[in-house]
């Protein structure tokens, strides 16, 4: 008689928030730390059935602190999340004790320095990979705001519609109020297929507080998610963007609230520095009790 192959046994599927020291803030992540015999396929449905924007893929590397990472949202495998990263790097930190690892993924190399705060929360700062931007054309806003239910004059002048890069490409816009960042309701399939054919992650949808501090949403439609609570690959690339368009001077830090509107506040912290063209991305993260 011939015996049925047990199924594989399902992977540990630890669950973080991002950009929060409170479970029921910031952006949910989830964290496998031993993925290295799943295989793609696999990898998307674990993402599927955790159903957060992202989760997280570990295999450690040849080193001690190297690790290669993939993350999936619930329907495609996106090159770089900056929210799962800081989730991993707190879920090893928690394990191994704080200090630095490095995190191969699809759009290379990204070092992250984890440390305990003032408070006692671990606290994870990642460096992306070297970032751009680059125009938006009219044809291109011009759809961008229709699919937003946006109109030109929606857009704050001083922050011009551009293409942004640290890791995944985004683009930025920027509100001229903050109620109009605040009302948030678009055509979902729409934007999805306008997205893709851009080869765009997020819109990184922004309002300007004051000079250093700034408060983003983030449609995410080709992963599946309505919206992203918080965004630290888009962060990177407000960063970069910010500071491409001479908006920001560096040595800089920059504070982005995002997930507000979502009832999910989180809190993001952008580093420029001089001479170095990457940007640094930091935030806590805390488990999100079973």
């Amino acid at each position: 008689m011939t015996s049925t192959p047990a199924p594989p046994t399902a992977p540990e599927v630890l669950r973080y928030a991002a950009f929060a020291t409170d479970p029921a803030g910031g952006n949910p992540a989830g964290v496998v730390l031993d993925a290295g015999a799943l295989g793609e396929q696999r990898m998307l449905e674990i993402a599927a059935a955790v159903g957060y924007s992202e989760t997280a893929f570990l295999a450690p590397g040849p080193t001690a602190g190297a690790y290669t990472v993939r993350y999936f949202s619930p329907l495609m495998e996106v090159p770089f999340c900056g929210h799962a990263t800081v989730a991993a790097a707190v879920a090893v930190a928690e394990r191994g004790g704080p200090g630095r690892y490095v995190f191969t993924t699809a759009a290379g190399e990204v070092p992250v320095e984890t440390e305990r705060d003032a408070a006692g929360a671990l606290r994870a700062t990642l460096t992306s990979v070297e970032p751009h931007t680059e125009p938006a054309g009219a044809a291109d806003v011009a759809e961008a705001l229709a699919l937003l239910g946006w109109a030109a004059g929606d857009l704050d002048p001083a922050l011009p519609p551009r293409f942004a890069y640290a890791g995944a490409r985004h683009l930025v816009l920027a509100a001229a109020t903050r109620a109009r960042l605040a009302d948030l309701a678009y055509d979902f399939d729409g934007l999805a297929a306008w997205m893709t054919a851009r080869g765009l992650i997020t819109l990184q949808l922004v309002w300007r507080e004051d000079a250093a501090t700034f408060h983003v949403r983030d449609p995410f439609p080709v992963g599946g998610v309505v919206e992203d609570p918080a965004t630290g690959a888009a962060a990177a690339a407000l960063g970069a963007y910010l500071r491409e368009l001479g908006a920001v001077t560096a040595p800089a830090t920059l504070t982005l609230h995002q997930g507000a509107d979502l009832g999910r506040p989180g809190v993001l912290l952008v580093g420029l520095h001089e001479g170095d063209g990457r940007v640094r991305v930091s935030g806590t993260a805390v488990a999100i009790p079973g």
